[in-house]
């Protein structure tokens, strides 16, 4: 008997630079069990995060579909770069199909910040959500619809930098914490100007560590809100106030 769209369960997994984190969520996107962890594996060739995720999984309850965001840029469900893992070992993989094939169940892939803002907006006006981990994530999304996906990390901002170089996590530990909340406010005038947002969102692990007031309009959010996502992405329009129609160009 097959399961109707109410009783999916989502595998919904989030490779990161430094942890792959997991867990199964129902189709409203609650938890339903905790999340656990492993550590992503160096070299993070596809093949070892393939079997770190195998492992990570092993034990799980069971799951009908599976969501993964992946730190780079995804176009249907191919990686096209991995900045923070290796473009060079993930360049047109077929993150998907693997893991398809391999966990035996759909799998849809989208960008890390693409499922966190999935997870996290409310469908309003244009909203942006930005990850500060090991890189600088980046997502826009106007009344719920992902906008395509631009890798804004890689652009230059200050005397050849690019944002990730900028505000990424070896930046954090380089600069130390009063240095990078300078960083931030910088950037964040930026996107400001830039992008005239709504609502911004900011989520990924050195989020905890700003020190400075936030705007009215801009809100932290947590792993746990943006893993979420992974539900929507397997809504139907009609059902959810997220879309995901636009999220990957295609040729």
């Amino acid at each position: 008997m097959k399961n109707t769209p109410s009783q999916l369960k989502i595998l919904s997994i989030d490779i990161g630079g430094s942890h792959i984190k997991a867990t199964i969520l129902n189709i409203k996107g609650e938890l339903k069990m905790e999340y656990d962890k492993v550590a992503t594996p160096a070299p993070a060739s596809p093949e070892n995060v393939i079997k770190a995720i195998q492992t990570l999984v092993k034990k799980f309850p069971g799951y009908d579909r599976i969501s993964v965001g992946f730190p780079g840029y995804v176009k249907n469900g191919v990686i096209k770069t991995a900045p923070n893992l290796s473009t060079k070992l993930w360049a047109d993989f077929d993150l998907a199909k693997k893991l398809t094939d391999v966990l035996g169940k759909p799998t849809q892939v989208v960008n890390d910040a693409d499922m966190q803002g999935l997870g996290v907006v409310k469908g309003k006006g244009l909203e942006m959500v930005i990850t500060l981990g090991t890189g600088f994530g980046t997502a826009l999304l106007m009344d719920g619809h992902l906008l395509p996906h631009f890798e804004l990390a890689h652009l230059p901002i200050k005397e050849g930098k690019t944002y990730d170089q900028y505000i990424g996590e070896r930046a954090f530990e380089k600069e130390g914490k009063e240095k990078w909340n300078k960083r931030i406010q910088k950037v964040f005038e930026i996107l400001k100007t830039v992008f005239n947002y709504d609502t911004l969102y900011i989520g990924g692990g050195n989020s905890d560590e700003l020190t400075f007031k936030l705007d009215k309009n801009m809100k932290i959010v947590t792993n746990a809100d943006g893993i979420k996502g992974g539900a929507r992405l397997w809504l139907n329009d009609d059902d959810s106030k997220t879309k995901r129609a636009i999220a990957t160009p295609t040729t």
